[in-house]
This record gives structure tokens, sequence and C-alpha cells, in this order.
């Protein structure tokens, strides 16, 4: 094989492709998927099979109960039968964290060369990357090992369905390309926090505030108390952080309320953090702080910290000459943030991260995606696929 040929062959297509890119970004940003959308995550996954059917790509469905199916496409691969090295993975979600109706209220726009829309950089733009990438080599051929596209559709809350889909398929990967956003000043992400998603239910008893308000047993009370000892658990030294993002609670404002329900968040850097933590906040949950309440705490998704292994550097230094290669320069970075590259690489599949095309605001209404960076972007990860068997990986 004549990686440069074929370097040229993909990376010259790929040039000429960044309207394609736009109109598909456009289709699939335009439809509601959110976390808890299964159909709206679903039609998102219409919009990749479609793509992938007009490339003659195949794909599979490894269909979901709850969350959204996650679709496995592969280009074709005109390599020896037998590969031993594993599969070259591009990874991405389809899901996003905003209510139904929020296409509606600000569909997919562009001004003055950024894409703005649900979703647009988190992480729409890395699927339409992964889908260009994988057709380029699909229609070129020339890939080091057997080329698979990931498209899961529960990432936002943790994977609870799609982990072990996407665990099984690191298990046998060769390397693994994680296409969330890359980040507002262009970096990459080599290292992320790990989390864990519980939810606090505390459980009282009513009674007439006015009337009866001695006979009463205040649930929000409790869950208020307990919300002052979760966050002094946050060290930031340590890069510990709790925090109690949604509460909900009571009956009506004339009774002392018969339930709360807190949902919290963990951050945490090193592994042994995550026990640690989970005892102390156990703790915090078993004591009352109010005689006669009950508290539960359920985990509801959780994620493992992105670490750099020997193998992940030799990839991340394969990006960055692709990049330059490009013509543009990156470096990588840490992110507080969770993954499903944290899954990729704790079971042991050289993963780099946000290898995406580059956005910021992810989350907030304010979300946007650079419109320059769809070909870069899919023209560096392509590069750094052709360079892995030269660093031996």
């Amino acid at each position: 094989m004549n990686v440069e040929t074929t370097e040229s062959k993909v990376t010259a297509w790929l040039a000429t492709q960044q309207e394609a890119m736009v109109a598909l970004l456009r289709d699939m940003v335009d439809i509601d998927s959110g976390s808890y959308n299964k159909p709206g995550i679903d039609a998102v996954g219409e919009v990749v099979r479609r793509f992938m059917a007009s490339h003659g790509i195949p794909v599979e469905t490894i269909a979901q109960q709850k969350h959204g199916d996650c679709l496995r496409a592969s280009a074709a691969w005109d390599g020896p039968a037998g590969n031993s090295g594993g599969n070259v993975v591009l990874m991405g979600h389809r899901d996003t964290v905003f209510p139904d109706g929020e296409v509606a209220r600000r569909p997919f726009t562009i001004r003055d060369g950024v894409a703005y829309g649900p979703g647009v950089a988190d992480m729409k733009a890395g699927l339409v990357m992964n889908c260009f990438v994988l057709a380029a080599f699909h229609k070129f051929g020339g890939a080091p090992a057997p080329l698979v596209a990931l498209f899961t559709g529960d990432e936002e809350i943790g994977s609870p369905e799609g982990r072990a889909v996407i665990e099984a398929e690191a298990r046998r990967a060769r390397v693994v390309f994680n296409s969330e956003p890359g980040r507002a000043n262009g970096d990459i992400v080599i290292g992320r926090k790990g989390g864990v998603f519980s939810v606090l239910c505390i459980t009282g008893k009513a009674a007439h505030s006015g009337g009866a308000f001695t006979e009463g047993i205040s649930a929000i009370e409790e869950l208020a108390r307990k919300i002052q000892a979760i966050h002094a658990l946050t060290d930031l030294d340590r890069g510990i952080t709790l925090n109690v993002g949604l509460v909900s609670g009571g009956q009506s404002v004339n009774t002392v309320a018969p339930w709360a329900e807190g949902h919290i968040d963990l951050r945490y850097v090193n592994p042994p953090d995550r026990d640690d933590t989970m005892a102390k906040l156990q703790a915090i949950v078993e004591r009352s702080d109010v005689p006669g309440t009950k508290s539960e705490l359920t985990i509801r998704g959780e994620f493992v910290p992105l670490t750099q292994s020997a193998s992940a550097k030799r990839l991340y230094e394969i990006y960055l000459d692709a990049a330059a290669a490009t013509g543009f320069q990156t470096k990588g970075g840490f992110s507080g943030g969770c993954a499903d590259s944290g899954f990729t690489a704790a079971v042991g599949a050289p993963t780099i991260c946000s290898v995406g095309p580059v956005g910021g605001m992810a989350h907030s209404p304010d979300e946007f995606m650079r419109v320059d960076s769809l070909v870069p972007r899919a023209q560096a990860c392509a590069r750094a696929i052709l360079r892995l068997e030269n660093a031996g990986l």
C-alpha cells in the first residue's frame, strides 16, 4: 500500500465535502434527541443509516431497550484476512442534553462561519466527521486495519446501556478516536475525570403545615441539610467535586413535604477517590438529621476516568503530526467532563478524545461549532489512521 498516495486521495476528497458535511449536520441537529427521547435518537440514527447506504456501507443495529439503538458501520477493508491487530474505531454519541422542543426554538443556523443549534458541537459535528472519514476509506481503501464507526445513544447520562457495547468494541480495537468536540482553542483531550450520577430519594410524612405541623416529617428539610453535607465533600485540590444539580419534592405549599429528591453529580480524577467519596456520601445518606426520614441512594450512570497509557501517548503523537500535516496545531489537555473514551481506555484500547470539529459552550443555548474546522479535523483523523502502522500501533 502506498500511504502517501492514499493520503492524498482521501484528504483531497474530504476537501470537497464541506457543503455535504454541513447538509448532513443540519439534518442531525434539527432532530430533538435528548437522552431519554429514544425515537429522536433513533431518528438521528436513520440519518446516519441513509448516509451510509448512499455510500454502500453496511450498518449493523444493536438494539437497546430504553435508549437509542447503537449503530455499527464498517468500511470495506482491502487488507489481509484474519487481521490480528484489531479494528480502528471511530466513536460518537447521538444523544444531547436538551429537552424536546429545543429544535423548534433554535434550529440549526450558520452565522459568520459559525454553526449553532442543540448538539451542534456535542457531538453531532463529530458524528458527521466520522461518517465522512469512514466513507473516504470505503471509497479509496488503504486503512491499516478494519475501520469501524460506532454511534451510541446514551452518553450524556453515563451510557447505562451503551457501555457494554462500547467496551465490547474496545476490547477488539487497535485504537479508538472519540470525536467529541475539539476544545474552543483547538486542543484535543488526553485525560478526563470519572463521574458518578446518582439520585437521593427521601421519604418523610405529610401533615397540614398549619393545623398539624408537629405531626409532619419534612423530607425537604432533610434534603436541604444533606445537600450542605454533600457539597462539603468537594475537594478542589484533589479534583473531587460534588454538585446537587436537580431537586424536587413536596406536595403543596401548606403540606409538610412527604418526599424529596436530589440528583448528585460526583467528579474525580484518581480512581481510588471514587470509592472513598461514595463511602462518605453513603454515610450522609444513612444519617437522619430530621428524625423519622428515610433516605436511599441509587446510581443512575457512571463514567470512568480517561487516562493516557504508553500506547495512547504514541497515538497522541501520531495525531499531532497528522494535524500539523493538515495545517493546524493542537495539543492535548485535561477535561473535567466525562466521556465514553474513559470506558475504551479502561479496557486497554489506546484512546484519544475530542478529535471532532472545534466548538464550545456545550450544554448551553450558546453552543457553537466552527464550520471551517469540519474538513481539517476529518483530514487529520484520516492522516492519523494512515500513520498508525509506521508508529507500531
